[in-house]
């Protein structure tokens, strides 16, 4: 029935999650408002951390992608379930740093990072810079050097896979803003002038071909793409990469028609993959590492609203407004990204409705969704959007002047806020007469 396991019914009828009545958690901290349930969190880590384990023999790391969702306590379980951090801003690193996250665990991408970021992940101690483009390896060679130290990188390559997803998170082809190319000879030069500068450690490759895919064959296309280019970079240089990040994209569940692969069968398949190409081409097989994000988080997070006013236009559409709208969940206005919604203080009653999910922003386009099943819904009703616990919380803007919602996570039946909601004069604080 639910899109996610940590989803259920109480005997009101009410929707809960993690054992908790949502109804009961817009009252005591209001809407809109982001819960999500570490306990699902943490059950997503050690599958992954678990599959590594089983088909790589302990060769590989699990790197959670914060991009996904990023706050302090999210750091804090990375740590506790002992699984690496893809960060890819100043500000996220500064939030691992906060925590005291393992700096030698980390994975800074980004595919123009200031030079800021650069001395930020230098001084930090930073395991591991994905480095995007040749003037980022130039830049950042001549920062290690002024700081004395020998940086460790990854060359982030464009395997040339099509991912099968929406454009604007599609990143594997040749024609992205991210990484070097293949088909020209541009990442075959980067590693040549890598390993030639006294400043950096070139460590391995990264890839990664795009997000929410339901597909194992693009992963492991771009698993074989890269091995053999490690191959040839070992052939034509004599030197052996000892890393393989293949980043992320997994894709969850948002409707209840998706159907994403199991962690363990993508894992298995790649897994085969990687073995098949080192032993062909003579190669050790490298350290894996996958960077999950939205798999992590997504699923365990949901968004509550109360609902507004309810707009029937005969024989067009029925808005119903709510609370919230773009400003705290863009992914709709940006993607199309679809949702599925519920009357959480009627979950247990038929969908009889079909609604345009209306936001308050003052603008056409803010819409979290059309033609969405949902039951009969009144003004006051509590509604609640699923899976949302990956790139809501952390694509939210100001926009309107609204202030962001807070997040509270559920744990073991108990829940504490782990970031507040925004206030009035937070909105202002940095505002100059």
């Amino acid at each position: 029935m639910f899109v996610s396991d940590c989803l259920g019914l109480n005997g009101m009828g009410h929707l809960t999650i993690g054992g908790r009545d949502t109804v009961e958690l817009a009252e005591i901290y209001g809407t809109p408002l982001y819960v999500m349930d570490e306990n699902e969190i943490r059950k997503a880590c050690t599958s992954y951390r678990e599959s590594i384990q089983k088909y790589y023999g302990g060769n590989g790391m699990v790197a959670y992608a914060s991009k996904a969702f990023c706050c302090k306590a999210m750091c804090k379980i990375a740590i506790e379930e002992q699984i690496a951090l893809d960060v890819v801003s100043l500000g996220e690193l500064h939030t691992a740093e906060s925590v005291g996250f393992p700096p030698e665990q980390i994975y800074f991408h980004g595919n123009n990072k200031t030079v800021a970021e650069l001395i930020a992940a230098i001084e930090y101690g930073v395991g591991q810079i994905v480095v995007d483009n040749l003037n980022e390896l130039d830049i950042l060679n001549a920062l290690s050097i002024s700081e004395g130290k020998k940086t460790g990188i990854l060359l982030r390559v464009k395997p040339g896979v099509d991912a099968h997803t929406h454009n604007f998170i599609r990143t594997g082809q040749i024609d992205s803003k991210f990484g070097f190319a293949l088909e020209t000879g541009e990442a075959m030069h980067a590693a040549k002038q890598a390993l030639e500068m006294p400043g950096l450690q070139l460590k391995g490759l990264h890839c990664h071909i795009g997000s929410q895919i339901f597909d194992i064959d693009p992963f492991c296309l771009a698993a074989k793409i890269m091995l053999e280019f490690m191959a040839d970079i070992r052939d034509a240089t004599g030197k052996e990469l000892k890393v393989l990040d293949l980043g992320g994209g997994f894709g969850i569940k948002y409707l209840p028609d998706h159907d994403p692969v199991a962690y363990d069968s993508y894992m298995r398949q790649v897994s085969e993959t990687v073995k098949e190409i080192c032993t062909k081409r003579n190669l050790t097989t490298p350290f894996i590492v996958i960077e999950p994000g939205r798999s992590i988080v997504g699923p365990a997070g949901i968004t509550l609203y109360t609902a507004g006013c309810v707009k029937e236009i005969p024989g067009v559409r029925t808005y119903v407004s709510i609370d919230g709208g773009m400003g705290d969940n863009p992914r709709y206005i940006l993607y199309q990204s679809e949702y599925e919604a519920m009357v959480a203080n009627k979950a247990d009653q038929p969908k009889t409705r079909v609604v345009t999910l209306a936001g308050k922003c003052c603008e056409s386009g803010d819409l979290l969704g059309e033609n969405m099943q949902i039951q009969d819904v009144q003004a006051g009703d509590i509604i609640a959007v699923l899976a949302t616990g990956a790139y809501n919380y952390s694509m939210a803007s100001n926009y309107n002047r609204i202030p962001r919602p807070p997040v509270v996570m559920l744990k073991d039946g108990m829940d504490r806020l782990v970031v507040q909601r925004e206030t009035l004069d937070q909105l202002i604080e940095n505002d100059l007469l």
